[in-house]
């Protein structure tokens, strides 16, 4: 599995893609599109209402949008999903997830929180999880009016290369880190952008009630301890309780494990060494793998002998495949935190 704050990145890159910090929260809406006969859109989407024009500053300095987009190129790993949520298809995306091979259409457009905003609509990938940078001609060929580069980690110089193509939001200007941006906060951002401010605003205050409706109908969670974690490189690693899966096990009203934080230091991870394994001798597990890994995870002795497993206090969440909902849980997304959230509180229930 790829291995970073959404997925898992590839060994050697960058652990990327992270979903930050503070509560959770956001909602979802639909959009419409066409397609040409190769299956991209070609025609241009709707475009999103609003008032324009409209200055969005970021990382990278400020960027004005004069007209609601109709062609959207999303440069971030989760960008597309929140362009969606807000009723416009982009023409391109990233793959963060690949394909299995000789398969189609393309995974990413096929979760069960985006199959049906996507449609018939297969947008054209314009960066694999794992390349070091998006593909220049390929976004430049799509002819796009508006460039989102919000949860990604482009540089200064590709912004630049972005922004000669079309006008390009960056990141917020107050993430200092990578991807350490509050999910909120980029979804605002990005919904700033395409003149919904007020719209993305609503459907994060949507999430937030939708969690603390869940933390209300399970008050005993408030009493355990739980922490979800990944089998990783042959190690055991829990998420910190500042990473978005973190966020949500506390969001429904966990108790977060924050020790764990203070091994990790910056990260939002940390795999975990044999005599460290009383940091996730927790009450409650939440695992998030596809099977291969979760089998391996098993056999792992220092594992199945913590308490929680001994007292089938382990929740296992396919990462990938099956309904997918260890990705809905990393993506962190405007439409994905309403599926992750209802599966989470599924899986405590049974």
């Amino acid at each position: 599995m790829l291995f970073h704050r959404s997925t898992f990145p590839k060994p050697g890159r960058r652990l990327a893609a992270a979903l930050a910090a503070v509560t959770l929260g956001v909602g979802l809406l639909a959009g419409c599109g066409s397609d040409s006969e190769d299956g991209t859109s070609d025609k241009a989407p709707a475009a999103a209402s609003g008032a324009f024009p409209v200055t969005v500053e970021h990382a990278f300095g400020s960027t004005e949008v004069t007209k609601a987009p109709e062609r959207v190129v999303s440069v971030g790993y989760t960008d597309d999903q929140a362009v969606l949520a807000l009723g416009i298809k982009p023409v391109g995306m990233v793959d963060q997830y690949p394909n299995p091979a000789g398969t189609s259409p393309d995974i990413n457009t096929q979760w069960p929180w985006v199959k049906d905003k996507w449609g018939d609509t297969r947008p054209e990938v314009v960066m694999s999880n794992g390349d070091s940078g998006p593909n220049y001609e390929k976004i430049a060929a799509l002819r796009p009016d508006l460039i989102i580069a919000v949860y990604s980690e482009i540089d200064r110089a590709a912004y630049d290369k972005l922004s000669k193509i079309a006008p390009t939001v960056g990141r917020t200007k107050a993430e200092k880190e990578l991807f350490s941006a509050p999910w909120q906060d980029n979804a605002v951002h990005i919904a700033k952008a395409l003149g919904k401010e007020d719209e993305g605003t609503a459907l994060v205050k949507g999430i937030q009630e939708k969690l603390d409706a869940a933390s209300e109908a399970h008050p005993e969670f408030a009493d355990q301890t739980a922490v979800a974690l990944s089998w990783y490189e042959d190690s055991v690693a829990p998420f910190t309780t500042t990473d978005v899966r973190g966020r949500l096990v506390t969001g429904i009203g966990f108790k977060g494990a924050t020790k764990i934080d203070e091994i990790a230091g910056d990260s939002f991870y940390t795999k975990l060494s044999p005599e460290r394994m009383d940091l996730v001798d927790v009450d409650r597990l939440f695992v998030i793998n596809d099977k291969a890994d979760q089998d391996a995870l098993k056999k792992f002795e220092l594992f199945s002998n913590l308490s929680a497993v001994k007292a089938g206090k382990v929740s296992y969440m396919l990462d990938s495949e099956g309904p997918a909902v260890g990705a809905a849980m990393s993506q962190g997304t405007l439409l994905s935190l309403p599926y992750a959230i209802d599966e989470l509180v599924k899986s405590v229930e049974q």
